[in-house]
């Protein structure tokens, strides 16, 4: 028997309320699923399961909140044979597909009354009929009532987005005010030329259509991966202790338009290639500002980067987001005078920071991992 706990999705989340089962009992669920919708401080975040089984029992109901590591689901260990004799019931996101290619839906026992121009207004906006209450002569569906429901979601939904925002800045303070209590930080800085890298990536860029295009920040994510394969001490968290990770999951810090941060991963940074790191990271940071992330995307970082962009400010310290145990910082790109080699140039220069956890590395550990970064992003070409 395996039993489902509510996952814990950072140190800033302390409970989560169900919204939505996207399973039901007797269902075959395989590593990666979506089994449930939770509301949290992070906006709705669909959770995944990552074992194997037949659901048993689904011990919260819809709309119930508890803390986290509370059993919520049970889950039997099936054999091969069984799966086949799974519940060949519709899943959740079937049932939705299917009525958001039929939005409008008529009764099969009465038809319903709706004026012409009511019926294309509700048509364009998939709004179901048999939610409307006509107020027309004979109960007849008017221009105004389907008005008067759009106009009711749109303040219901400014309402929940409202309080998203609010519960998105107060999870982002818990954990920064966690991190500065509990963490002995310490700080490192460099500056880093990055004339070959820009030059590199302007040529690549002019070869691609402008949709494929790579952005800088992308450089900045390979080379940290690849950097971490040299000094594996930072792609750790710490939980009673240093626990070293073999996969390199780099959190990526989005700023959202409301307010607030989230930082999803981009799992397996060291793998991808440039053009698949710039389509993770579009992805993610869309579904991030709208709050449709997975629970996976929020807990498997295993170190963070947060990078101002152009024309912000030239340096920026990160505060380690825990458990992890680093935090890379990158400033805007600036064109400064630069010295090599005895010789003076101006040069196209990133300030780096690298904020570390002193119980799990030293200064030592952190002046290697910018050395390696120094070279890496020398070379554009070999990332």
């Amino acid at each position: 028997m395996i039993e489902f706990r509510m996952p814990s999705l950072g140190a800033d989340m302390e409970d989560g309320t169900l919204t939505a089962w996207r399973v039901n009992v007797g269902d075959f669920v395989k590593s990666g699923d979506i089994i449930a919708e939770i509301d949290t401080q992070k906006g709705l975040i669909e959770i995944e399961f990552f074992e194997e089984g037949i659901v048993d029992q689904l011990l919260l109901k819809v709309g119930e909140k508890v803390k986290v590591g509370t059993a919520i689901a049970t889950f039997k260990n099936e054999s091969t044979l069984e799966k086949s004799v799974k519940k060949a019931e519709p899943t959740r996101s079937e049932i939705t597909k299917a009525s958001e290619e039929n939005p409008i839906q008529e009764k099969k026992d009465a038809r319903i009354r709706i004026s012409p121009l009511a019926k294309i207004i509700a048509h364009e906006n998939k709004i179901n009929l048999e939610e409307i209450k006509g107020t027309g002569e004979g109960g007849i569906i008017t221009k105004e009532d389907v008005e008067k429901l759009i106009k009711t979601g749109d303040t219901e939904k400014e309402s929940v987005k409202k309080a998203s925002t609010e519960s998105i800045r107060m999870a982002v303070a818990a954990a920064m005010s966690k991190s500065n209590r509990e963490i002995p930080q310490y700080y490192l800085t460099t500056t880093i030329d990055m004339d070959k890298a820009i030059h590199w990536l302007s040529e690549t860029n002019a070869k691609r259509a402008i949709q494929d295009r790579i952005l800088t920040v992308v450089l900045f994510i390979k080379a940290v991966a690849l950097a971490l394969k040299k000094v594996p001490e930072l792609n750790a968290i710490w939980e009673n202790g240093l626990i070293l990770k073999n996969e390199i999951h780099i959190g990526f810090v989005v700023s959202l338009r409301s307010g607030g941060l989230m930082i999803p991963a981009v799992h397996d940074a060291d793998k991808k290639n440039l053009s698949e790191i710039m389509s993770s990271l579009n992805d993610l940071i869309e579904r991030a500002r709208m709050h449709k992330l997975k629970s996976s995307e929020l807990t498997d970082s295993t170190i963070s980067i947060t990078a101002i962009g152009d024309g912000g400010a030239e340096q920026v310290f990160g505060i380690i987001y825990p458990p992890q145990v680093a935090i890379i910082g990158f400033g805007s790109i600036t064109e400064k005078p630069f010295a090599e080699n005895g010789m003076l140039d101006v040069r196209s220069t990133v300030n780096v920071t690298l904020t570390g956890d002193h119980r799990a590395t030293d200064g030592h550990t952190g002046s290697r991992f910018l050395n390696e970064l120094k070279n890496l992003l020398q070379k554009p070409e070999n990332l």
